[in-house]
Order: structure tokens, then sequence, then C-alpha cells
């Protein structure tokens, strides 16, 4: 029994999604992407259409559509990649905390806060299987407080594969911004710290990669290299010099150009708001709040 991990990069919106394969028959997706156009208001399908073809063509049977937050900069392709292969769509449990704060930013009084929209709330700790893979989940708030990674064990008893979402990002860029509704930069760090408390050799795939000139889109590093070389919290930075970065940084930092839609969808799973009377569906877009 063999782990196998194949990442797609939507480069729309820098995204990496991970295809994870037991190696008998058995997968789950990680962080699907559906593509979408402000200018049109029209959704793209392209990167479910390659998902589903790369599934298909292996005869795999897909198990788990698995988010490690509710994204901010994509829409969720779960439920189209559901409707086509089944699966399971499942996030933390800190889902009903940005469920609250946004139902309100959005006027959205029908929206349930529950998390009754996705099929499964992971809690900290938690086990779950992959298949014959054994996986985990670890609760990493301070980019948004539903944030969490996933921890697959390696079967031959090496060292475990992460899967991060926004927590961190390449040692050569940092870490995630944490002026989103429930982010907190001193929780990040914690939760960095935990991650980073893993043996070296720990494979860390992070959800989003934006290379500076001369490097390539990569999609997996190690907790080794993330001590020695974080620009951010590599070994020595204390919590106070994080803070101060982080918050400096943040304040320059423009808000998603998709935060808006991305939001309202995948606070609801990755689903459209509800259709009104003429078929249509539409997206609200709050003036002067944010």
């Amino acid at each position: 029994m063999t782990i196998s991990v194949t990442s797609f990069l939507h480069r729309g919106s820098s995204t990496f999604t991970y295809l994870v394969d037991d190696g008998a028959g058995t997968c789950a997706v990680i962080d699907p992407v559906l593509g979408f156009e402000m200018a049109s208001g029209r959704t793209d399908s392209a990167p479910v259409d390659a998902l589903a073809a790369e599934i298909r063509g292996r005869g795999l049977s897909l198990q788990w559509l698995l988010e490690t937050h509710a994204h901010a900069d994509h829409l969720s392709g779960a439920p189209l990649l559901q409707q086509r292969l089944g699966g399971t769509i499942a996030i933390g449990a800190g889902i009903k905390q940005v469920q609250q704060v946004f139902r309100g930013i959005f006027n959205d009084g029908g929206l349930p806060v529950d998390g009754s929209q996705f099929h499964k709330l992971f809690r900290d700790g938690e086990s779950f299987r992959i298949g014959l893979l054994s996986a985990s989940v670890l609760h990493v708030p301070g980019h948004t407080p539903a944030d969490i990674a996933f921890c697959i064990d390696d079967p031959a008893g090496g060292p475990s594969t992460v899967f991060v979402g926004d927590t961190l990002f390449m040692p050569d860029l940092g870490t995630a911004r944490c002026d989103f509704p429930g982010g907190d930069a001193r929780t990040l760090y914690r939760s960095i710290r935990r991650l980073l408390a893993m043996p070296p050799g720990t494979r860390l795939y992070v959800c989003h990669d934006y290379p500076p000139a001369g490097r390539e889109h990569t999609p997996c590093t190690t907790v080794a290299a993330q001590r020695a070389s974080n620009v951010h919290v590599r070994d020595g930075v204390d919590v106070d010099a994080f803070v101060a970065v982080r918050e400096a940084r943040d304040a320059t930092l423009a808000m998603p150009a998709l935060m808006l839609p991305s939001i309202q969808v995948n606070i609801r799973a990755g689903r459209l708001p509800p259709t009104e009377s003429n078929g249509t569906s539409y997206l609200k877009i709050p003036v002067n709040l944010l």
C-alpha cells in the first residue's frame, strides 16, 4: 500500500488542489476549485473537468471532498465534483463561526449557521480513513477560525503528509494573512508552531503559491525547510516578532478579488445561493461595509 499525491494548479487563483490516492482504488480530493469570472458572473467547470477525468482514468472511487477552510479567493468545486463522482463534503467544525459572521455581513437571515450544508464537520484530533490510509485532523486557526490541516500517515512508517491549507506558504513567502473576520496573528503563530513540531521530514502541501520571478509554482515543502528559512516563522522568531511583521504586512494587502462571491458560495459548501423567481442565482455585494 502506498500514498500517491497529484497536484492540480489553478493559475487564475494560484490554488493547488490535491488528489490523494490510497493505491487500492480509493481517493480524496482536497480544496477543489470551480472557475469564476467576476466580470461576466460565469462559472467555469474546467478545473473540475480535469479532476474528474483523472479520477475516472485511474478507475478510482471518490470517498472524500475535503476543504481546509472557507476560501476567500476561489469558489469551491466540491458540489459539482460530488454530483459527478459522489463522495462526502467535509470541513472543520469552525465553519459555524465563519457562517455566523458572514450571515450578518450579507444580511442573509435564511442561511443556516450550523454547518449543515456540509456532510461532515471535523473536530480537532479526529481520525478518519481514506480507503486504506489513516488520516487525522488538526485545527489550525489564525487565518480564519475554521482552518484545519489534514495529516495522512505514511503506510510504510515514514514521515506523514500534511495538507496545511492557507496556514503556511512556501518558505520564501511566509504565512497567510490574518486580517479576515475572525483571523488573529497570535493564534496563527500557535497553529504554525504546532505544525512545525512534527518530524523534520514531514511533507507539507500548501494550498497556494505565489512564486517570485524565476521560481516555478511549488506545492510541497517540509517541516525542516520551514523551520530553517520561512521568512516569517523560521526557528528563532518569537510570537511578538511574528505578530509585528504579520500585522504590518496585512495592513498593506488589498482584499482578494473574488472574496465576496467566494465566501458567499463556500460557506454554503460550494453551492450558489438559492435561485430567485426567474431561475437565476444572485450574489450580493455589500456596499461600503467592509
